[in-house]
């Protein structure tokens, strides 16, 4: 059981870093730092996209306008460190 949770933690490492990684893609889009007509940039915009968007969009369902700051990443990512301490702490000494 104790290899179910840290793989489990291990995933929600991995997707932390994914969410990192879209939030500063999009600054550096936004910005225009980087080309978006580049198929390669593209690529990584639309596959940081789709892997961030299912969980960051009922976020922003409830958030309020703050007049084009996002801070619904911050909220995921408050929310995967919850999940991860809640197990590293409180589900896994059940198992040791």
């Amino acid at each position: 059981m104790i290899a179910l949770i840290q793989t489990i933690v291990l995933a929600l490492d991995l997707y932390w870093w994914i969410i990192i990684a879209s939030a500063i893609f999009s600054w550096l889009y936004a910005f225009n730092v980087v080309n978006p007509r580049n198929q390669f940039v593209g690529t990584i915009g639309n596959m940081l996209f789709r892997l961030t968007e299912p969980a960051l969009r009922p976020i922003r369902r409830f958030m309020p306008d703050l007049g084009g700051i996002d801070i619904s990443p911050i909220i995921l990512l408050l929310v995967l460190f919850f999940v991860r301490q809640f197990l590293l702490m409180s589900v896994a000494p059940l198992f040791l």
